[in-house]
C-alpha cells in the first residue's frame, strides 16, 4: 500500500468515526466474534422489474436469479432510489436519498438550456466525506471489493486511488468496467459479464477466511444492446419475441448475466459459504421503455412512472431468510445502508440515514416496516423522452406525483394522484376527485423535500431560453 492508498483508508475511517491501521487487501486481519455474515451485492443495469421469471416472466430466461428468489424472499414493489443510475448508487453507497446528497441525475448530466425550466447544478461524484458501506464494514473487519460499474466519480475516466473513485470509497480490491462505447465493438465478453464474475470468483475465494463484502455491479442489460449472434437467434425465435415486453438481444444478455450469478452461486457452495452469505439481487432502475416495455407499470427509465422505479429484488440468507417468502412492503435502494449494517452488526447512527433497515422483514419478525411513504425527487430533463421533471410520493396504496412544469409555469397538471392497487398502469388521474388526499401528499411531499434540502428548479427567463441542439 502507498502512501496515497494509505491516505484514502484514513480518510473513509475518519468519515466512519473510526481509525485503524490500513491492511493490505487479502491480509490477516482481527475480525470480531461472532464472524458476521459475508454479503454478495448483485446489481443490474436498467433490468426491468418484469424481465425475471419470478415475477411471471416466462419468455426471459432466469434460472439462477430465480433459484435465488425461491430460496430465499422476493419482492413486489421493490423501488429504486432514482429513476436514473447514478443517484440509485450512491443512495446504495450511503443509505441517503439522492435528493438529500444533491446528486439526482447521471453523472455528469445534461443543463437542457433549450428547456423552460432550469435544472439544479448537482454534484459530479459521491462526496468524500459523505460514509460508505465498505467503509463502515471496515469496523468489524470486512475486506470489500468492486467488480464492475461505479458511475460515482466525476467521469467514466477510472484511475486507482483517483479521489471519488471506488478506492477512496473504502474498497479494497477494485476490477471497474464500463458498457461497451459502441455497438461494434469486437470484444466477445462485450458487456463484461463473465470478466466481473472471474474477479468476484477470485476475491470469494482469496478471503473466504475472514468476512467479505462483494459488490457485482453488472452492466447488463444497458444500451449499447448487443450479444453472441446464436444467442440473440435463440431469443428471436421463440413465440412472443414480437410483443413489446419482449426483446430478443436482452434476453441473451439476460440469460448471459443469469449464468454467470449462477457460477458465483455455485462459488460459494463450493466453498461452504452458503450459509453464512447474504446475497442480495437488484437493478438500479426499470429499463428503457421504447426498447422494452415495463407492463404493467407505465413509462419507464428516466420517469417517475411506475415503470423507471419499480425493480426486481430478491434476498437470500440461509437460515436468517425463510426459503419460498414474498414481501408486498415497498422498499427501496436506500434501505439497504441500514439492513447491512443491522446483519452485519455495525453499530451506526440512523438518524443520518434516510432508508430503514429491512431485517425485521427478511427475518420474518415482522410483515410491515411501519413507514409512512417513501419519497423520490427528479428534477431533470432526459434524453430518452418528453418525460417531465417531478417529484413522487407513495403512502399506502397511493402515489402522488407533482410536476413541476406544471406547479411553476402552469402547463398540464400541477399534481397526479393513483391508486396503485386498482391502477397499477397509472391511468387513472384521481386528483381531481380526492382533492383532500392530493392535498395532505402534496404537503408531506413538500416537507420532505425541505427537510432534505432538495434543490428545486426554477423558470428559465425566457430571453435565455436558447433553441434545441
Amino acid at each position: 500500500m502507498n502512501r496515497t492508498q494509505a491516505i484514502w483508508r484514513i480518510v473513509g475511517a475518519i468519515a466512519a468515526g473510526v481509525f485503524s491501521p490500513p491492511t493490505l487487501p487479502g491480509a490477516d486481519a482481527p475480525v470480531p466474534s461472532p464472524r458476521p455474515p459475508n454479503i454478495v451485492f448483485i446489481l443490474a443495469d436498467d433490468m426491468g422489474w418484469n424481465q425475471v421469471g419470478y415475477q411471471g416472466s416466462r419468455w426471459y430466461e432466469t434460472p439462477n436469479i430465480d433459484r435465488l428468489a425461491a430460496e430465499g424472499m422476493r419482492f413486489s414493489d421493490a423501488y429504486s432510489a432514482a429513476p436514473i443510475c447514478s443517484p440509485t448508487r450512491a443512495a446504495l453507497m450511503t443509505g441517503k436519498a439522492p435528493a438529500r446528497l444533491h446528486l439526482t441525475d447521471y453523472i455528469p448530466g445534461r443543463k437542457w438550456e433549450e428547456k423552460p425550466l432550469v435544472t439544479p447544478e448537482m454534484r459530479q461524484g459521491l462526496p468524500l466525506e459523505e460514509t460508505t458501506i465498505p467503509e463502515m464494514l471496515h469496523t468489524r473487519g470486512y475486506i470489500a471489493g468492486l467488480f464492475g460499474k461505479w458511475h460515482l466519480a466525476e467521469n467514466y475516466d477510472y484511475e486507482p486511488w483517483r479521489p471519488l473513485d471506488p478506492e477512496s470509497q473504502g474498497f479494497d480490491v477494485v476490477f471497474h468496467t464500463r458498457k461497451p462505447e459502441s455497438e461494434n465493438a469486437p470484444n466477445s465478453d462485450r458487456h463484461n459479464a463473465i470478466a466481473i464474475t472471474d474477479r468476484a470468483i477470485a476475491f470469494i475465494e482469496r478471503n473466504r477466511e475472514r468476512p467479505f463484502f462483494c459488490y457485482v455491479a453488472h452492466n447488463v442489460v444497458h444500451t449499447p444492446l448487443m450479444e453472441d449472434a446464436a444467442l440473440i437467434a435463440k431469443y428471436q425465435a421463440k413465440p412472443g419475441s414480437e410483443q413489446p415486453v419482449n426483446n430478443a438481444v436482452m434476453g441473451a444478455m439476460i440469460e448471459t448475466m443469469d449464468t454467470q450469478i449462477g457460477r458465483l452461486l455455485a462459488a460459494l457452495d463450493r466453498l461452504h459459504l452458503r450459509k453464512n452469505t447474504l446475497v442480495v439481487f437488484m437493478s438500479d432502475n426499470g429499463n428503457v421503455a421504447s426498447l422494452q416495455a415495463q407492463t404493467p407499470w407505465r413509462g419507464g427509465k428516466a420517469t417517475i412512472w411506475e415503470g423507471g422505479l419499480r425493480v426486481p429484488l430478491a434476498v437470500r440468507w440461509p437460515g436468517v431468510v425463510p426459503p419460498g417468502t414474498q414481501s408486498a412492503e415497498p422498499v427501496t435502494t436506500v434501505d439497504w445502508f441500514s439492513t447491512l449494517m443491522d446483519a452485519a452488526g455495525v453499530r451506526y447512527q440512523p438518524a443520518y440515514h434516510d432508508g430503514v433497515s429491512l431485517m425485521p422483514l427478511l427475518s420474518g419478525h415482522a410483515t410491515t416496516l411501519g413507514r409512512e411513504a417513501l419519497y423520490w425527487h427528479y428534477p431533470h430533463y432526459h434524453h430518452l423522452g418528453d418525460f417531465r421533471p417531478g417529484s413522487a410520493i407513495r403512502m399506502g396504496r397511493y402515489k402522488l406525483i407533482e410536476w413541476y412544469e406544471g406547479t411553476l409555469l402552469h402547463r398540464g397538471p400541477a399534481v397526479s394522484l393513483f391508486d396503485l392497487v386498482n391502477d397499477p398502469g397509472e391511468s387513472h388521474d384521481l386528483a381531481a376527485m380526492q382533492p383532500e388526499r392530493v392535498a395532505l401528499m402534496q404537503g408531506k411531499l413538500a416537507a420532505w423535500r425541505r427537510e432534505v434540502r432538495a434543490q428545486e428548479m426554477t423558470v428559465r427567463a425566457a430571453s435565455a431560453v436558447t433553441s434545441p441542439r
